[in-house]
């Protein structure tokens, strides 16, 4: 195990292997990964003990997608969840969340972890509950000692990248009842059990009042500390309140303090969101936190899409993306709804990377659009393999035109057929393109 984190090297002038990786991948300057990784900006979520996908997530790359997957107290299917995991990964998931809360947590893990390249996170408060529960009949006797064991724990086991509630205080929890509750609720599972366990215990919460224990545990393994947001709105009403405010605040705070400690940060953000709202909120992570990446879990614009809640997603998504977002956690059919199956998973990956990249070709208009620019063409010129080339689907755009291919003319497809806009007017213009420079 290696002594300095990603941010320590690079504060101190080195550049490392993963950061020469990134740069290559996102075409960029190697100094410049190393400047921004220094500063907090851009993140790699990894760990000493496990070899995994070098990810960058951050300023000026590309906006990443996480796809979580896990069983419930209701489905425990070990075999579904690896099948999950690797149906999110062969569909474009950058980073993975492993998220169980049934069944046995470290064997379910271990297994995920076996299963896939990615950088694989988690959120420690779950397992940490469920085995006070099980060890003292009651989720509230949690005690410090095994709560920082099962951080260390995970760790030893090769997550990439923790979400743990460090923002969430008692502060917070007095602003969350002079505001006289909320519309709608506490929707995060861990902050609504560190919330009941603070109320329980009369005490301060562990992973804030000893954050640099927490810190100096992920240094170790120079896992990313993804400070967790418990507070996070559930409705749009609640967007924008106080308690979001609050523990974001304190969560910037913190991203700071951390990586002065050199361990790399990252904060999340919410929830649901009014669309008006996403820019706002983006920019008041980003100024309060020097640009520490950015989480969006979601994020929703609106509360009534259930079914279809990934597409709503994604409107939310892509605008976050544009906005200066750096990692999107991706919503599936099942959203609020049920546990979610393989389609679902499949479904949520492919829906938040096309919000993504949407949201990428307006913040980064200097990287130009070259890839819309030949599917145009080969839309133009009814050149399908060119479609299929360019699209970021390729696959599924081969299966639905081979599904209802054309009767006569296989230039054309049965949405126009024989009335096919560009066949003709392609005929007419032959000349004018050529002499356009637009062929």
């Amino acid at each position: 195990m290696i002594k300095q984190t990603q941010v320590q090297l690079a504060i101190a002038g080195t550049i490392t292997q993963e950061m020469k990786k990134i740069a290559e991948i996102e075409s960029m300057e190697a100094e410049l990964v190393r400047d921004r990784i220094a500063e907090g900006q851009i993140i790699v979520p990894l760990n000493k003990k496990r070899s995994a996908n070098i990810v960058g997530i951050g300023k000026g790359l590309r906006t990443k997608v996480n796809a979580s997957i896990g069983t419930s107290t209701d489905i425990i299917n070990l075999d579904e969840e690896i099948r999950k995991a690797q149906a999110a990964e062969q569909n474009g998931a950058d980073t993975l969340m492993e998220l169980s809360v049934g069944g046995n947590l470290d064997k379910i893990r271990q297994e995920i972890l076996a299963a896939v390249n990615l950088p694989v996170g988690n959120v420690p408060l779950y397992q940490a509950f469920c085995e006070a529960a099980e060890k003292y009949g009651d989720p509230n006797k949690l005690d410090e000692a095994l709560l920082f064991e099962i951080i260390e724990r995970q760790c030893a086991d090769g997550i990439s990248f923790m979400a743990i509630h460090c923002g969430l205080n008692l502060y917070t929890i007095e602003r969350l009842e002079k505001q006289g509750y909320r519309y709608g609720g506490l929707v995060s599972k861990g902050g609504a059990s560190m919330v009941a366990w603070m109320k329980a215990n009369n005490r301060e919460n562990p992973l804030y009042a000893k954050f640099d224990r927490v810190v100096e545990i992920l240094k170790k393994y120079d896992v990313v500390l993804s400070l967790g947001n418990g507070l996070r709105a559930g409705s749009i009403a609640d967007s924008f309140d106080r308690v979001m405010i609050q523990e974001l605040l304190i969560n910037c705070e913190l991203a700071e303090q951390g990586r002065k400690m050199g361990c790399q940060m990252m904060v999340e953000g919410p929830g649901h969101v009014p669309l008006e709202d996403i820019e706002a909120n983006i920019i008041l992570q980003k100024r309060m936190s020097n640009s520490a990446p950015y989480y969006m879990l979601g994020p929703l614009p609106t509360d009534i899409g259930a079914g279809y809640d990934h597409v709503a997603a994604a409107i939310g998504a892509s605008q976050s993306s544009r906005f200066g977002a750096d990692l999107i956690c991706y919503i599936t059919p099942a959203e609020h709804l049920a546990l979610p199956n393989e389609a679902d998973v499949v479904e949520g990956v492919k829906v938040s990377r096309l919000a993504a990249y949407i949201g990428d070709l307006a913040k980064y208009p200097e990287k130009g659009r070259q890839r819309d620019l030949t599917m145009s063409k080969a839309r133009r010129d009814l050149d399908w393999q060119g479609q299929f080339d360019s699209a970021l689907f390729g696959t599924d755009a081969v299966r639905i035109r081979d599904s209802r291919l054309p009767g006569c003319d296989e230039k054309v497809c049965t949405m126009c057929g024989d009335y096919c806009a560009n066949r003709a007017s392609n005929a007419i213009f032959k000349e004018t393109l050529q002499q356009s420079g637009k062929a």
